[in-house]
């Protein structure tokens, strides 16, 4: 029996020193262990903030170019009324002009027919003048050769009575003018 317990003793011993061996290995394991996951957890955790920073950046930027995004469009808004209003203002005043040539050439139209109409009267005028000067011409021949006559004293009265009575007709026109 003494044998019995003494080496019972030390196998007794021999598995406390291997349990405790191993205890310490697996706690020496065990801090390695956590020591590499709180290194990694460290890291990841730092990764995680400059995740969270530059979220957070794109975050601003996104924002930022919203706000520039919707300037931007407000801009364009305000710019296609501008265009707009300068085209219904550019229409509008190309309708005028074209009234406007429309009136000039209608009064452009209505000034050459008057110039004619007025070329047509000086020309009636004329041609009356002409005639006019025409009679006068014959009136003054007649009345030269009655002076003549007069003059030589030898033809009387009644070789004037003789003589051919030129009839001239002359019919005055109506003209209107218009200013």
């Amino acid at each position: 029996r003494p044998d019995l317990a003494a080496a019972l003793r030390e196998l007794r011993a021999q598995y406390e020193a291997l349990a405790a061996r191993n205890l310490q290995a697996a706690e020496d394991w065990y801090r390695a262990r956590c020591a590499r996951l709180h290194e990694r957890a460290a890291r990841s955790q730092e990764a995680v903030r400059a995740s969270r920073r530059e979220a957070g950046e794109c975050r601003r930027q996104l924002q930022a170019r919203l706000v520039e995004m919707e300037s931007l469009r407000g801009a364009h808004q305000s710019l296609e009324r501008q265009l707009q209003e300068l085209e219904e203002r550019h229409n509008a005043e190309a309708a005028g002009l074209q009234d406007t040539i429309g009136q000039l050439e209608d009064d452009l139209r209505n000034t050459k027919n008057e110039m004619a109409r007025h070329l047509r009267e000086y020309q009636d005028l004329l041609n009356v003048k002409m005639a006019l000067d025409i009679e006068i011409a014959a009136y003054r021949k007649l009345l030269e050769g009655e002076e003549t006559l007069f003059n030589m004293g030898s033809v009387g009265l009644p070789a004037l009575n003789s003589l051919p009575n030129p009839t001239y007709s002359f019919e005055p026109r109506s003209f209107s003018s218009s200013t």
